[in-house]
């Protein structure tokens, strides 16, 4: 579902059709959840920036990876709005962008793209026959979608270092000991007898 459009009641119909068409085509191979109208039974992102689009194909496996989102357009949603404010946002997901355009439109959807470097993996054109739309692969991108872009590293300001607090070491005071102090007192000299002369 256009966040920006309200298509005609017959128009809108008709784009429902489509998409619960696809959703029983590729529920063979996928784990396919749709939301036609205003249903939002799975979207990409979270919070208020999540998005709805008209198809989600996952992998049967364990952990249901998301492997494609399929949008569905009309001749009245194709256009700059609608491009910026939904096909680039499902490009920049980690899954493959399929999208479905009116046969007379797949020109405008192309130029759309190249012109706002919006990445749609396939482009597949469609019109009614009879009671029943056919489908036609008219664009394939073989490059690898780009990948998103990493958040920037929050950087953390340090914590205020604490200088080291200088100690002072108390001087060891010498101590005096029998071998050899600074502080042993000299030794003191042997008084000499007087000799006396005798007389002759």
């Amino acid at each position: 579902m256009s966040p920006i459009l309200v298509r005609p009641v017959r128009e809108q119909l008709e784009h429902d059709r489509i998409i619960r068409l696809l959703h029983a085509k590729f529920r063979r191979r996928h784990d396919a959840v749709m939301n036609p109208g205003n249903e939002q039974n799975a979207g990409v992102g979270s919070g208020s920036s999540a998005l709805y689009p008209d198809l989600l194909l996952m992998s049967q496996e364990r952990g249901h990876k998301l492997q494609v989102v399929v949008e569905i357009e009309t001749g009245e949603s194709v256009n700059h709005l609608e491009a910026l404010a939904q096909w680039a946002h499902f490009a920049r997901t980690r899954a493959a962008f399929h999208l479905y355009v009116p046969a007379g439109m797949v020109d405008v959807a192309r130029r759309l793209s190249e012109d706002n470097q919006i990445h749609v993996s396939e482009i597949w054109s469609y019109h009614i026959v009879g009671d029943q739309p056919r489908f036609t692969l008219v664009h394939r991108n073989r490059e690898a979608p780009p990948p998103p872009p990493k958040p920037k590293p929050v950087l953390k300001a340090a914590p205020p270092h604490a200088e080291p607090v200088k100690t002072e070491r108390a001087a060891k005071r010498p101590t005096g000991g029998p071998s050899g102090s600074k502080s042993k007192s000299r030794a003191k000299a042997k008084p000499t007898k007087a000799v006396k002369k005798q007389k002759r």
